[in-house]
């Protein structure tokens, strides 16, 4: 084992938990767990520590948003309030209100399965990363954030290391490429590597 793939395994072993993962999400190629996800990419697209985003996202899933359909159909105070339990201040009345009207862009545009985005794309990466971005609040950091951890599910972005995770694996003496650090892990483990990566660079 190259002292590159030792660093790797020592990453994955250390941080290698991806963020859905840390939120309750079993991720699949499906409706719901990919809504999820999407959530979550919101939560974490703001200037809020990681922790606190997937605390608030377990907040807005234990409270039933877990479908866009019932989180379009929540109350506005309900998200906030799901939001307020987690601590995820200063943003709280201004993310409830985007988590509203993506759900609500979801349902009418994609009937409420992004899956149905994915074919608009024709699985094009770059193409999923541009729809990902008209979502409220999904800029290019959430899109990164999203298709960071659906790389285990939609093949067509493997192997995806947004920009703060191959900062890390400079930091780390580790290859900046996206080919060669995938070469570095089984395909499996490469959305839990992004993430330790990016947890690695804020430490």
């Amino acid at each position: 084992m190259s002292g590159a793939e030792e660093t790797a395994a020592g990453l994955l072993r250390e941080h290698g938990r991806t963020y859905a993962q840390e939120a309750g999400i079993t991720l699949r190629d499906q409706p719901a767990p990919l809504y999820r996800l999407l959530v979550l990419a919101v939560l974490c697209a703001t200037r809020i520590r990681a922790d606190i985003a997937v605390a608030a996202a377990r907040e807005l899933f234990r409270a039933g948003m877990r479908t866009p359909q019932a989180m379009a159909d929540a109350e506005w105070q309900d998200r906030v309030d799901a939001l307020g339990r987690a601590h995820y201040v200063r943003y709280d009345e201004s993310t409830a209100t985007a988590l509203g009207r993506g759900a609500e862009l979801l349902l009418s545009r994609w009937h409420g399965d992004l899956r149905r985005l994915r074919e608009e794309a024709d699985r094009d990466a770059a193409a999923e990363h541009r729809l990902l971005q008209e979502f409220p609040r999904i800029g290019p950091v959430g899109a990164d954030i999203f298709c960071r951890e659906a790389q285990g599910v939609w093949p067509e972005l493997r192997p995806y290391f947004d920009r703060r995770a191959r900062d890390a694996a400079a930091s780390l003496g580790l290859p900046r490429d996206a080919d060669d650090l995938a070469a570095l892990v089984p395909e499996p483990d490469l959305p839990a590597f992004a993430a330790a990566l990016v947890r690695a660079g804020h430490t």
